[in-house]
Order: structure tokens, then C-alpha cells, then sequence
């Protein structure tokens, strides 16, 4: 059997009326020499988790397995089966409803968040139970949440054995069931066939901000999120609030920085000349005077008593310069995480001809009061 020691593993299976899914995907992981889980975790409605601790438990399935496979058994108990609950708390029965559907989505996102919030964990989802319902949202909250490490499958059964009530596993020894089907026809569990099926999915993890990573978010919130970060950059500016907003993200700036990146912005969209930064000890007049006039439009005017109009009285220095775009970058990265490259003045062509520029085009930049020239 192939083991992987660098993480934890674990398998989540969504369940509903069928709770051998999780004795059929351990078996297809030992058929195929997988990394078999430390921990196993249900997720199910109340039925299905009466009908799980009824039969993985009380009537030992699961243990059997294990004991069948002489494979070292891993703890199991009640706490490990976690009923989906309703939009007033109580334990779902069912998914009956708009609302029903909602917090499923909500209970199912929330619990694949908190797993994969441990980066000593692996995690393996498994949507071969439940309603389809519940399996697309497990499928979905994988793909929000999951990493590089995690995996999500479906188990694949031969038709005569699949959901079959006494059907649990194929054992390594002779074991007749009854078709379940008006034939009754005898069935060896020795002859069944059970295959792992591995699915791929597009993992958005880098989409999400670090909040929504690490705290609890609802589906509708995590999938928006992730949606604004992949979707085309818009930023919109609020001078007199000193705010940018990006992705929905709001970020605030000092008078000066937005100043800065504003002076930039409006060089982008008015001529397309990016600057250089000024060389050592050769201030740049041009850019001085164009800088001030953005900052006195957010601060004030408050003359030679201000620090930064003292600073730029000659000009606009490189350390000024130097300053200015690193104090922003850092800020819009710690906002925005992956998302952020669109937003970062980033340099283009090599020294000594280095500019800096923002890359958004003019019609990706709405100004809520619109900046004096």
C-alpha cells in the first residue's frame, strides 16, 4: 500500500440513505494501494446518520472491513457522523425546500472550509451518497476551498450490488445476498466490482480573500468572492472618502499614497506616459507639480507647514518615489492577496529606462467624484 507521510489524511463522504459508500471507497483505495484515511468524517441528514451509526457501528461494518482486509482500523464513532441542520438549527431531515437547500449549502461549504484549513491535512471528498444536491455542493465547496493536496472521487459499483442494502464492501471471502429486484437472484459480494473514480476539479482557493479563508462564510458570500476575483479588475475611487475599492474589496489609503497612485492612474488614462523614477539627487519638478495638485484636492491646502508639500517643494525625489509605490503595493497585497496584480504599480521595461505604471484601462476605473485636473 502507498503511504504519504507528509499529510494527514482525511475522508469526508456526503451520505444520505446509503452509508456503505464510505466501506466501498475504502475498499477501492486499498485495491489500489492509495493512502488509506486516518480519520473518516460523514456528512449527512438525520436519517442518514441514523441509518450510518446503525450500520457502520452498531452492526459493525465497518470494523469488519477492516478486519476482512487486515488493515489496522481507525477510531469511529457517533461524533465522527455530522448532521446538516435546518435554518432554525434542528438536524435536517431532508431538503425540502429553497431554504432547506441554502443552509445545506451554507453547512456543507463551512465544514470542507474548516478542514481544509489545516495544512497538515489531505482531504478526500467523497460525493458518492446524498442527494445530488448535496454532492454538487461538496464538489463545489472543493473546488472554492480545496488545495493542491485534496482529491475528490465517486465510487463506481456493478450494477447488481450497487445501493444493494446488504452490499457493503466485495469481502475476500465467498458471501451470498439476494438481487434486490423482483428476481432475488443469489449474489456473491466476492464477484462485485468497485472503482474509484477520480474527479478532476479547478481549484479558486488563490480567488479568495484571507477572511473568507479563515472564518466562517456563507456559500453564497464564498462563491461571490471568488467570482470577483476571477472576473475582469474594476476599481472604483472615492477621493473624498480617501477609498479605493477593488473587487468589492474597500482600501484605505493615506492622503499621500492615494495622491501618489491617483498621479499615476491619471497619467495612464490621460496620455499613457509612464513615469520614471527621478534619479539620485535630480528631483523632478513635472512630476512634483502634478503630484500636488492630486494630494491638495484630498488634504487640503495647508502650505509650507505640511510635511509632505515641504518634500516635494523641489520637485519629487527618488526616495519620495521609492517610498510612495512600495507603501502601496504592500498595502493593496495584504487587501487584495492573489487578486491584487492588477492593482499594483508594477514596473515595465528594464533599467535605465524603467517606468512604472498601473495596468487598468481607462474604462476599468469609475470615479465617484470625478478628480480636478
Amino acid at each position: 500500500m502507498k503511504h504519504d507521510t507528509n499529510h494527514r489524511h482525511i475522508l469526508l463522504c456526503v451520505t444520505g440513505l446509503t452509508p456503505q459508500v464510505v466501506t466501498e471507497t475504502l475498499y477501492a483505495l486499498h485495491q489500489e494501494g492509495r493512502t488509506l484515511p486516518e480519520e473518516i468524517r460523514i456528512l449527512t441528514t438525520r436519517e442518514g446518520a441514523e441509518r450510518a451509526r446503525l450500520t457502520l457501528i452498531n452492526d459493525h461494518w465497518l470494523s469488519r472491513f477492516y478486519q476482512d482486509y487486515r488493515l489496522p482500523s481507525v477510531p469511529f464513532d457517533s461524533g465522527c457522523i455530522h448532521v446538516l441542520q435546518d435554518r432554525f438549527g434542528e438536524p435536517l431531515q431532508d431538503i425540502r425546500s429553497g431554504e432547506d437547500n441554502q443552509t445545506v449549502a451554507d453547512g456543507i461549504t463551512e465544514t470542507i472550509r474548516a478542514l481544509t484549513a489545516d495544512p497538515e491535512a489531505a482531504l478526500h471528498v467523497s460525493i458518492a451518497g446524498g442527494r445530488k444536491t448535496m454532492g454538487f455542493y461538496a464538489g463545489y465547496a472543493l473546488s472554492l476551498y480545496g488545495r493542491p493536496q485534496d482529491r475528490l472521487s465517486h465510487v463506481l459499483v456493478s450494477a447488481d450490488y450497487e445501493s444493494h442494502p446488504q452490499f457493503y464492501y466485495p469481502t475476500p471471502h465467498s458471501q451470498v445476498i439476494y438481487g434486490n429486484d423482483p428476481s432475488r437472484k443469489p449474489l456473491d459480494t466476492r464477484h462485485a466490482a468497485v472503482i474509484l473514480a477520480d474527479i478532476a476539479f479547478v481549484r479558486l482557493r488563490h480567488g479568495l480573500d484571507r477572511a473568507l479563508l479563515d472564518g466562517k462564510s456563507s456559500f453564497s458570500r464564498t462563491v461571490a468572492n471568488a467570482q470577483a476575483a476571477l472576473g475582469p479588475a474594476q476599481l472604483a475611487i472615492d477621493p473624498d472618502r480617501r477609498l479605493l475599492v477593488a473587487q468589492g474589496t474597500p482600501i484605505k489609503l493615506s492622503p499621500a499614497d492615494l495622491a501618489f497612485y491617483l498621479w499615476l492612474l491619471q497619467r495612464r488614462t490621460d496620455s499613457g506616459d509612464a513615469p520614471q523614477c527621478p534619479s539620485d539627487g535630480a528631483p523632478e519638478a513635472v512630476y512634483g507639480a502634478e503630484y500636488l495638485r492630486h494630494y491638495r484636492r484630498i488634504n487640503g491646502k495647508l502650505g509650507g507647514a505640511d510635511r509632505t508639500e515641504a518634500a516635494l517643494r523641489d520637485g519629487m525625489t527618488k526616495a519620495f518615489f521609492e517610498q510612495r509605490k512600495s507603501r502601496i503595493n504592500k498595502v493593496l497585497g495584504q487587501a487584495l492577496q492573489q487578486a491584487a496584480s492588477a492593482y499594483l504599480i508594477q514596473a515595465i521595461g528594464k533599467r535605465p529606462r524603467t517606468r512604472y505604471r498601473i495596468g487598468l484601462k481607462k474604462e476599468q476605473i469609475q470615479y465617484i467624484v470625478q478628480p480636478e485636473n
